[in-house]
């Protein structure tokens, strides 16, 4: 069942398609940074040294700025000429938050591995965690190493685990320990406690 993860991973990043990417309005965003600051057109040309009409063409998109203009720009701003061209990833905080209780998470079951997806509901995530009971007891009841794109990270909730990467030396993890790798590397988890263990994992969906 070595695509376990991968499934859950494409289940998260279908709950939601990411946004496409638009490219910047340079005059929109001059004129943004501007009022963000309070400025009247005549103090923001004052702050970057251009002449008031030559910074109103350039918010209203009626002439492309030199990289000179450019830079007095970004200085009065306070920031470098990249930033300009730089949007904050989102228009505005989002507060975005779910909150799942205990057991009411999402059951994905295999022979090796019980998953309970956590914040289902949540679209367009950059994580994916979820609660994880280790059934497996031997690296013979999977059917190879489990690779796929990220990074992950494991906290031991209860019990035993060991971890075996395609790299490293296997090493056992108790409750409290934790462990962060690329999951392109082969990796699997077993229990050796005598009843299952469980662990948080996060696994990086960007």
């Amino acid at each position: 069942m070595s695509s376990d993860p991968k499934r859950l991973i494409r289940i998260a990043r279908e709950s939601g398609a990411a946004p496409a990417v638009e490219p910047v309005d340079l005059g929109q965003r001059v004129r943004e940074l501007r009022k963000a600051k309070g400025w009247t057109l005549e103090q923001a040309a004052g702050q970057a040294g251009l002449a008031r009409s030559t910074l109103s063409k350039i918010e209203n998109g009626q002439m492309s700025p030199t990289y000179d203009a450019l830079k007095k720009l970004a200085q009065g701003m306070g920031m470098s000429v990249p930033q300009l061209f730089t949007p904050p990833s989102k228009a505005q905080v989002s507060g975005r938050i779910s909150v799942t209780k205990s057991g009411e998470g999402q059951a994905h079951a295999t022979t090796t591995y019980e998953h309970e997806l956590l914040a289902g509901a949540l679209t367009r995530k950059q994580m994916l965690p979820y609660r994880a009971t280790i059934r497996a007891r031997s690296m013979e009841e999977f059917g190879g190493w489990v690779r796929h794109d990220g990074e992950e990270f494991l906290y031991v909730l209860t019990g035993v685990v060991r971890l075996f990467t395609e790299f490293y030396e296997p090493v056992d993890l108790r409750r409290g320990d934790s462990a962060y790798y690329d999951a392109s590397m082969g990796h699997n988890v077993i229990s050796v406690s005598d009843d299952d263990a469980t662990i948080l994992w996060v696994t990086s969906l960007v």
